[in-house]
């Protein structure tokens, strides 16, 4: 379907920051909460922060992504640890207002969510019909509420500088090497959510999602009501780059994925083409692309591959998989 595999280069992003609407702050969010309308990144300037930062990132990302190519053109070198990989997650919940202490129900909504799209059983997954043969069935992970913890502050919203993550402005992560953080708090800017590709620091690692985007109950608005901006950047997590790869047709390094001139928003039109190479119908449906919550429902077989084999041994998630 496309795309020769290929080394990552030196744009590769390794935050993904996804926006409600408008421009992020580098420093402090506008006050007031805008709800969201559209997906949108926020990652170039994260990257070049991180860059700045850690000079070292950007080899390790490569090394990463060959060893990726590698064990997903080989998949019998990796080996599921008892049939299933199980995720324990810690929300860290930072909140001013009553609304944004989010409830445990809608945290436990959003475990829901991600359990039934990386296991191929949401109500949905079989509504297309055009990528039946390289929908990613059950990826074969699991995630389990390990604890939530939670914390008052008067910061009236977040911006992309990782300050939730530390314990004097927010909360540290736990055990980063075994356990999937998430933090939920009011992003500022626009911004739903992003997401720490494997590589970076441990002490930023995880996701951070914006309260009214999270789960499917409580302070979730729509068009992103259902926990799929979750379901999005758990796949940065995984190491999936959104579907267009960052750039006009680019490669998001999957085979079965098609060619995306740029993101897609809303819920297009069924048979919505491409206008690269070969114009195929685009896969809007796809997690890592950029439509509602409600008009995206599936991976890939080749996504799935690329998220099993940061598992694998030598793999830089692979403190996940054992017993």
């Amino acid at each position: 379907m496309k795309k020769s595999l290929v080394l990552l280069a030196s744009g590769l992003l390794l935050i993904t920051g996804c926006q409600k609407s408008g421009t992020p702050d580098e420093e402090m969010m506008a006050d007031e909460q805008v709800l969201a309308t559209q997906r949108h990144c926020a990652s170039a300037e994260v990257l070049e922060e991180q860059m700045k930062a850690d000079p070292a990132l950007r080899q390790r990302m490569a090394e990463i992504e060959e060893f990726t190519q590698r064990v997903a053109a080989n998949p019998g070198q990796f080996r599921l640890v008892n049939g299933m990989i199980e995720i324990p997650v810690v929300f860290n919940v930072l909140y001013r207002t009553t609304a944004e202490n989010v409830s445990l129900a809608q945290l436990q909504s959003q475990i829901d969510v991600l359990n039934e799209d990386y296991s191929a059983t949401n109500a949905d997954y079989n509504l297309t019909s055009t990528y039946n043969t390289v929908k990613s069935g059950d990826v074969g992970i699991r995630f389990v509420l390990d604890a939530v913890n939670r914390k008052k502050t008067n910061k009236t919203s977040w911006s992309t500088n990782d300050a939730m993550k530390k314990s004097a402005s927010g909360i540290a992560p736990t055990s980063p090497t075994t356990k999937l953080n998430i933090w939920v708090c009011n992003m500022g800017g626009g911004i739903l959510g992003y997401a720490q590709f494997p590589g970076g620091s441990s002490a930023t690692d995880g996701v951070v999602l914006d309260n009214n985007a999270t789960g499917r109950t409580g302070t979730a608005a729509a068009p992103f009501n259902k926990g799929r901006t979750a379901t999005h950047e758990v796949g940065h997590w995984l190491n999936l780059r959104h579907i267009w790869g960052d750039a006009t047709c680019g490669n998001d390094q999957v085979g079965d994925t098609p060619l995306h001139n740029t993101a897609n928003y809303g819920c297009p039109a069924a048979g919505h083409k491409s206008t690269c190479t070969g114009t195929p119908v685009e896969m809007t449906m796809n997690y890592m692309d950029y439509t509602d919550d409600a008009c995206m429902y599936m991976f890939s077989a080749g996504q799935k591959s690329r998220m099993l084999a940061t598992f694998a041994s030598g793999g830089p998630r692979n403190s996940f998989a054992q017993p």
